[in-house]
């Protein structure tokens, strides 16, 4: 089922991998990430572990997990469905939620939210783009507080 879920992927997709936070082995490496870019997935998050790294790395594919480890998942994990709703990291993602990784972190918002979640994050960040520039024009930060509300 492994290869039936790495050949399913459509593009622009992000491979969730919920492991149930097994860290028996690192069920995600450098060739199902070749496949999953090949196919036109955008990153993978899983909340095990990983290996193959470096390659990953140059091969330019975001891979966030909560670990390394250089043992594959050949009889020690096995997949049990794919393409469902799954708790990964102790967060319920389901299939055609918005998924965003960057170094800070994984969020998912749930597709029924997503456009008004978007909508108020752009909102955000203006702000904070604001906040940012009168900050550096040295403006006090109670007082650019007090006008933008965020820090």
């Amino acid at each position: 089922m492994e290869i039936e879920a790495l050949d399913s992927i459509l593009d622009g997709e992000v491979v969730v991998v919920s492991t149930q936070e097994s860290k028996r082995s690192g069920p995600w490496g450098e060739l199902l990430s070749t496949a999953a870019k090949a196919r036109g997935a955008r990153g993978t998050i899983v909340d095990g572990l990983v290996r193959d790294v470096k390659k990953i790395q140059q091969l330019g594919f975001p891979v966030f997990a909560a670990g390394i480890k250089p043992v594959d998942s050949k009889g020690r994990g096995i997949v049990t469905d794919y393409n469902v709703p799954v708790v990964c990291g102790g967060v319920s993602v389901s299939p055609g939620d918005f998924v965003f990784a960057d170094y800070d972190g994984v969020v998912v918002i749930p597709q029924r939210v997503a456009d008004e979640t978007l909508r108020l994050a752009a909102e955000r960040a203006v702000l904070e783009d604001h906040t940012r520039e009168e900050l550096m024009n040295g403006a006090y930060l109670r007082d650019v507080y007090a006008k933008y509300g965020v820090l």
